[in-house]
């Protein structure tokens, strides 16, 4: 942080040009908000309600422009400097309305005041080489991530200041992703979806208002392919250690008849993992056609993913860690005291998703969007299960001929998810010199049926091959409207106001899976999400801005089933305050964000259980997470880059109860009182870096750091609970090569976990107490050491 103070100290002395303009349209009318960039730099700024923006401290010498404006034509514009100038650029009228339009109404602009991250595609596919979105967001402030097997491909997930992937808002083209009941996002359903991403931003926080569920932690948007009007094919394999094994094909039409463009991708990942058996096979397609003329837009896009896995999300107990960090006890059982493993002890789903897509645009200021979805998924999980009660199965005991009691079983079962979510989504937004503004909404219902059978039993008694044992069902219906508004009040100042109201019905029908308790119940929670914010631009090189937004959230469907009767689970609520600043000059980029998260009723798990045994999340009255972020990137020289983050926070629950079971007087519990606790998985101190060093033009190398601390794996905060901090450093090396038969030839070479640190990034426990002494059973997920993966792409 001192050494980034420290540059930007130093930087009016190291250069004093300066460069100007003003972006007008074909008519010599200024626009307003127009985006310039220094494309060496990625340095970017907004023109103000004059049409004018101002870059100061630039090194003399060549520079490009990239102008563009939402509806005109990108301007690259090459600039000489020797000194101080003024320049003029002119902005087309596109013929077509563009896809940047879709998004507009959920996404945060260059000026909002909120905290975020963006990607463009180049800095996805820089990064590509088959892992899955949470790792290749990884180097972002405060982002930890996981991988049950280890490598970053099947079951993965990720969390933002602490909250994990139910607190995370997940859309797609504006439509929501997140499991309705659960809250999560499984990247596992949609395996390679960067390949078709052309951009994605994060919002840390509560963020802007958006479809789909609360954001808690913060926000992800992703948008797809966009307009392109030439053909293009792109051929990708990599391959690397644990077997792993990627190829991909994409491919567009270019423009047809002026009008119709395709394009589409077919993925295929496989990876044996670097857990025992913890293999994957992953498939998925996307295809997308569009109609474009110069209003309007019509867009269809399908994409699906398939995934076989086998299970390794019990993790490695504590005991086996020493003497084998891949162990993976899952479909284990026994034969003769012999050890064999269950080879179908796997996880299978597929996820089709549907997208109808409308933009049209009614006058230079005004467009519409409107969107349909359909989402379909059914899939199960098998397993083999050992001793297991005949009665729980609704089957019958035996009575053999001597008249002994059979009560008990090996079996193997599945558990079903079949599942539907549709709705449609609108906005209009309003767009001129000083205002933006958006009013929109959705409507959205899920149908969820679970449902188990037994498909093999060594005493199958009264029941019948695909014998049913449980089934339930849920259906949740999600309303919100939502209006925003960003207004310039001059070339300073500007105001930014988002209010939502969102309202949520919940309905369970059924029996449990376990203990054919019944489940059904039925909640309605109504929500007002109003946020606020405040921009000021010092200079055209320095903004601050401040925000607070408040957040509410429903409980899960695992929170309701397994809810406490006595103690009925409440919603959360959060109120989300954030201060932050930003440099911006030729050679240096700052940022400093503090942000003040408090919640009031979070759900937290604290061994408390319900009266049939399961274990249940309860609400805290208080707890918090405050932190500084703090961003950095330096041009050292042409050739060298460095960027850095890094963030220190505080993540306090204020007073809890804590439950542990003790089997000496079950079903009693023992309990114990904690106050100012640290959350679990909330690591003080996180940060990475990436220096860069392009050796020749096309040739780059790049050394990737990720530092995360100390993390407590409950909420007791004992320090035999915890994962320790961890190190890591990927080299990674980039190779461009155009050529006369390909347009590119793009090479990755990157070798992960260089030093081979042996690092644990996720784990559960479970305390208890039996003979007067306190036990534990525990899980902890290793993750590979050193390893490596190669990637070409060849682009036509």
């Amino acid at each position: 942080m001192l050494l980034a103070f420290l540059l930007c100290g130093y930087l009016p002395i190291y250069s004093q040009v300066s460069l100007s303009g003003i972006v007008n349209d074909e008519n010599g009318n200024a626009l307003t908000g127009a985006n310039v960039i220094l494309v060496e730099t990625s340095v970017g700024t907004v023109t103000d309600a004059k049409g004018e923006f101002t870059f100061s401290n630039l090194h003399s010498g060549k520079h490009q422009l990239n102008v563009s404006f939402i509806g005109y034509e990108t301007v690259l514009q090459d600039v000489v400097l020797q000194n101080s100038i003024k320049i003029s650029v002119s902005l087309k009228l596109k013929p077509f309305l563009t896809d940047e339009v879709i998004i507009t109404s959920i996404r945060a602009a260059e000026n909002t005041p909120v905290t975020k991250s963006n990607f463009s595609k180049d800095e996805i596919r820089n990064q590509s080489t088959g892992q899955d979105v949470p790792y290749l967001l990884g180097l972002t402030p405060s982002v930890v991530t996981s991988s049950d097997a280890g490598t970053g491909i099947g079951y993965s997930a990720m969390r933002i200041r602490g909250t994990d992937m139910s607190g995370i808002n997940v859309t797609v083209n504006g439509i929501p992703f997140n499991d309705a009941e659960s809250h999560g996002v499984y990247w596992v359903d949609m395996p390679d979806i960067s390949t078709s991403a052309d951009n994605i931003q994060i919002q840390r926080g509560v963020g802007s208002s958006t479809q789909g569920a609360g954001a808690f932690g913060g926000t992800i948007n992703f948008q797809t392919s966009t307009l392109k009007t030439k053909p293009y094919a792109d051929i990708n394999t990599s391959y690397g250690s644990f077997n792993t094994l990627k190829n991909s094909i994409s491919f567009g039409t270019g423009l047809l008849n002026d009008h119709f463009i395709i394009d589409g991708r077919l993925s295929r990942i496989s990876s044996d993992g670097y857990v025992d058996r913890g293999w994957s096979n992953l498939k998925s397609y996307y295809l997308a056609g569009a109609w474009y003329n110069k209003n309007s837009l019509l867009k269809f896009i399908t994409f699906s993913g398939l995934e076989h896995t086998y299970q390794a999300w019990s993790g490695v107990p504590s005991d086996s860690l020493k003497t084998n960090r891949k162990f993976n006890s899952l479909g284990m059982y026994y034969v003769n005291d012999t050890v064999h493993y269950y080879p179908n002890q796997t996880d299978n789903y597929q996820q089709d998703n549907y997208q109808l897509l409308l933009s049209h645009k009614f006058s230079q200021s005004l467009t519409m969007n409107a969107a349909l979805h359909f989402t379909k998924g059914k899939g199960y999980y098998e397993e083999y299960k050992s001793g297991e009660n005949l009665e729980g199965y609704g089957l019958n005991n035996i009575i053999t001929p001597k008249e002994d009691t059979i009560t008990m079983t090996d079996l193997v079962r599945r558990k079903w998810l079949d599942n539907a979510f549709y709705g449609g989504t609108w906005s209009l937004n309003y767009s001129d010199n000083s205002l933006n503004a958006s009013f929109g909404g959705g409507l959205n219902q899920y149908f969820g049926k679970h449902y188990g059978t037994v498909i093999w039993a060594q005493y199958m008694s009264n029941g019948m091959l695909d014998h049913q044992y449980y089934y339930n069902s849920g259906t949740k219906n999600d309303f919100n409207v939502f209006g925003k508004v960003s207004y310039k009040l001059n070339d300073e100042f500007s105001v930014y106001v988002d209010m939502q109201y969102r309202v949520i019905t919940h309905n369970l029908k059924g029996l449990d899976d376990d203990n054919n308790v019944s489940i059904t119940q039925k909640h309605t929670y109504n929500f007002f999400n109003p946020k606020f914010g405040l921009s000021y631009n010092i200079d055209p090189s320095q903004n601050l801005y401040c925000y607070f937004g408040i957040a509410n959230r429903e409980p899960t469907r695992d929170n309701f089933v397994n809810s406490d009767n006595n103690n009925p689970i409440r919603r959360e609520n959060l109120k989300d305050m954030e201060i932050g600043y930003n440099f911006k000059s030729d050679n240096i980029k700052f940022g400093i964000n503090g942000y003040y998260m408090s919640y009031i009723d979070q759900l937290i798990q604290t061994g408390k259980i319900n009266d049939v045994g399961a274990p249940i999340f309860t609400n805290v009255p208080k707890s918090y997470r405050a932190g500084l972020e703090v961003t950095f990137q330096a041009k050292i020289s042409r050739q060298l880059t460095w960027d850095m983050n890094f963030t220190a926070s505080q993540n306090i629950i204020k007073s809890f109860v804590s439950f542990t079971d003790n089997w000496d007087t079950w079903p009693l519990q023992d309990t114990t009182i904690y106050k100012n606790n640290q959350i679990a998985f909330s690591p003080s101190f996180m940060g990475s870096s990436q220096i860069r060093y392009e050796i020749i033009p096309q040739l780059a190398i790049s050394l990737q750091s990720k530092y995360v601390g100390k993390q407590y794996i409950d909420n007791t905060q004992d320090e035999s609970r915890k994962l320790n901090y961890y190190v890591l450093n990927d080299l990674q090396l980039n190779y461009h090569l155009k050529t006369k038969y390909f347009s590119s030839i793009d090479f990755i070479v990157k070798l992960n976990n260089v030093f081979d640190e042996k690092y644990i990034s996720n784990a559960w426990i479970y305390p208890y107490y039996e003979e007067n002494k306190l036990k534990v059973m525990d899980g902890y997920f290793p993750q590979a050491g050193r390893n490596i993966m190669t990637s070409i792409t060849l682009s036509f």
